[in-house]
């Protein structure tokens, strides 16, 4: 759930650094229409924006249609966020405020999915209607050269490298990880990480587990940092992740 960021995908942040960090806590502030300038910094009330429907996910249907398609279309054309990849970030975060008190806001989610494969769009890629990766997204192997070390756990089978782990799919989780988190986001009766439905909701779960409250800042920012334990990963997450939310707000 990291690692292609750093090598493939170049982010470029306005500003970086711990100090700039320390900023963003003094700066930021609660009102999720004001923003700190130059930064686009955030605190978990911005992460969590607006809800995007009162529903609540039924049952047996996949998450992707859960959000209003009316504010789909709408965000989608505000952000630039593909709608395929949206419909499963809002869907994701409707279905786990039905589930839990976490708090997830669903541009949390599109921050990652932008850091980690421009919602899956990376290498020239794109979402099938499904929600497929297509064509499948991996990361460079965890040799620990370039990156962190993370040897092989599952013999090639979840990333098709035997020699050692890689990131998969749009959300760009390690085989430990999708281990750990797997589920069927998409409703169609198979879990495959390569699936922007069942990875954005695997990683959704994730990141509860990890931050535990959400609606903090203390929170959003210990699951951010879970996911990938980097300052600038999360710096450049707080970044999509408030410019998302102020995108929708127009």
């Amino acid at each position: 759930m990291r690692i292609l960021r750093r090598v493939v995908l170049i982010v470029v942040a306005s500003v970086g650094g711990l100090a700039l960090l320390a900023a963003i806590i003094v700066l930021a502030v609660p009102d999720a229409q004001r923003y700190v300038p130059g930064l686009q910094a955030t605190t978990a009330r911005y992460a969590r924006a607006a809800p995007v429907t009162a529903a609540e996910h039924p049952s047996g249907v996949g998450i992707a249609v859960v959000a209003d398609p009316a504010w789909i279309a709408r965000t989608a054309a505000a952000t630039g966020i593909p709608p395929r990849a949206l419909a499963a970030y809002a869907g994701a975060a409707i279905t786990q405020d039905a589930d839990s008190t976490c708090g997830m806001g669903w541009n949390t989610l599109a921050g990652i999915g932008e850091v980690e494969s421009r919602h899956g769009t990376i290498f020239g890629g794109a979402l099938a209607a499904d929600g497929a990766a297509t064509p499948p997204i991996f990361g460079v192997t965890l040799d620990g050269a370039s990156t962190a070390h993370v040897p092989d756990s599952d013999k090639g089978a979840i990333d098709g490298d035997p020699t050692g782990d890689r990131a998969v799919g749009p959300m760009q989780l390690i085989p430990e990880a999708w281990r750990n988190w797997h589920t069927d986001g998409s409703a169609d009766g198979r879990e495959d990480p390569q699936n922007i439905d069942d990875a954005t909701l695997a990683a959704s779960h994730y990141l509860c587990r990890a931050g535990g409250n959400l609606s903090t800042e203390a929170g959003w920012r210990k699951a951010v940092l879970a996911y990938n334990r980097s300052d600038q990963y999360l710096t450049d997450v707080i970044r999509y992740a408030t410019l998302y939310a102020e995108e929708a707000a127009g």
